[in-house]
């Protein structure tokens, strides 16, 4: 099938726009497809797809447990906390107990971010805040604690907060395993070669900004949210790198056992059979 074109949604940050940097600029052969990029909020896209509309799209791995019906997980394309990840913050130095009946800035509730802050500590009060203004939230005293992704994992010493805790350092403490962000999953209406051309085309685009990150890093400081270039590559390399390319045995794993645990602590409605297209 030639000259159809395929909607794909994901966030407008750098690791994104790294990872999509080949699909985006025509870099790489897609065998006739053309891609149309759309950007927006991960919490906006994980609602989107609940609603089917989209046909690739990154979300959170939270949010894929609502999603199996319409929707399988592509190889490529994870973001994974290999012993890093969202990052509880507070005003002032605080420790794992301090947590509890706080009011907690979250960046919304499909978030992998929220779902791991429940398994590390269930008794909060959530407030659903723009990813982008929970730094500002937790300053003027609006909230107890801001719960941070994206760029201020990086940036919130220079804001004046301290860490509470990293989510991704906790969950390796846990398990062993890195935590599971998010993902990119493929609409099953495409049929099964459609979706194998897709996700070829998916890992290709990885691959060639991995192999070429001085222009991928190029085209991806367009959505570095004030950070400076070497702040943007570390940023990158957390999120775009090996795990990306492919899940592996181990991101497989901790996908499962992830989703597995929320089932068991009654924070998601349903056991998820995980669906990888291969």
């Amino acid at each position: 099938m030639t000259d159809r074109t395929i909607h794909v949604a994901h966030s407008p940050d750098s690791d994104d726009a790294f990872m999509f940097y080949a699909l985006a600029e025509g870099k790489i052969d897609t065998e006739g497809l053309k891609y149309v990029h759309e950007l927006q909020d991960i919490e906006s896209l994980n609602r989107r797809a609940l609603e089917g509309e989209l046909e690739v799209t990154a979300v959170s791995i939270h949010a894929y447990a609502y999603l199996t019906d319409r929707y399988a997980l592509l190889p490529s394309g994870a973001s994974m906390g290999d012993r890093y990840g969202p990052r509880l913050v507070c005003t002032k130095p605080a420790t794992r107990a301090d947590v509890k009946g706080k009011r907690i800035a979250i960046p919304g509730v499909r978030t992998s971010s929220y779902l791991a802050l429940q398994l590390y500590e269930p008794d909060f009060i959530a407030v659903p805040t723009q990813f982008d203004e929970i730094e500002e939230t937790v300053l003027d005293g609006s909230v107890d604690m801001g719960l941070l992704i994206h760029e201020g994992q990086l940036t919130y010493r220079d804001a004046g907060l301290h860490l509470v805790a990293d989510m991704g350092e906790w969950w390796f403490e846990e398990t062993g395993l890195p935590l599971p962000l998010g993902g990119n999953v493929i609409r099953k209406d495409f049929g099964s070669e459609m979706m194998s051309k897709i996700s070829r085309h998916l890992h290709a685009s990885i691959a060639y900004a991995l192999e070429h990150r001085s222009s991928a890093l190029d085209h991806a400081m367009r959505y570095a949210r004030g950070l400076d270039r070497a702040k943007a590559d570390e940023f990158v390399g957390m999120y775009v790198n090996d795990w990306t390319l492919d899940y592996g045995p181990r991101g497989r794993e901790a996908i499962r056992l992830f989703l597995d645990r929320a089932w068991k602590a009654g924070l998601i409605p349903n056991h998820v059979t995980v669906e990888f297209i291969d």
